[in-house]
């Protein structure tokens, strides 16, 4: 492309102010119902997700360990969201194997897969001394 682009050009960039908050925020709430109808391993999420949350929440712990054990969860649900529109966006191009196609498709999985990992790790380590704590005192909530 020779031409210099403006945001003029885009068809999708109408939008401006309240108009453009609004549709943005139908368009991520349309989102989350198709990831929720049409992705299993997003429902897994959400439903590992429906489990910690509420736990975190009632669990006695700093506020900084509260949020790092929901923003740990919400970071698994993030990723696998881009994950879902990487592969998505790929599908659109062809579903014909090709090494590029696989590798993105990968590095995506991979993401989610450190996500997840990044999430086992934060609850063990605020949830062992916690339970040790516990244990010894006979309370952990």
């Amino acid at each position: 492309m020779t031409e210099n682009y403006s945001i003029d050009q885009n068809p999708h960039k109408g939008n401006k102010g309240i108009t453009r908050a609004f549709r943005a925020a139908v368009n991520s709430w349309n989102g989350l119902v198709f990831a929720v109808r049409e992705e299993s391993a997003f429902r897994q999420e959400l439903t590992l997700a429906c489990v910690l949350i509420p736990v975190s929440f009632i669990l006695r712990v700093s506020p900084v360990e509260h949020i790092v054990l929901f923003g740990s969860v919400l970071l698994v649900l993030i990723v696998e969201l881009l994950n879902s529109s990487v592969e998505a966006a790929i599908d659109r191009i062809s579903f014909e194997k090709h090494g590029l196609s696989q590798r993105a498709k990968d590095f995506g999985s991979a993401a989610v897969m450190l996500a997840l990992i990044l999430c086992f790790v934060s609850w063990t380590c605020i949830l062992v001394p916690l339970l040790s704590k516990a244990s010894s005192i006979g309370q952990i909530v």
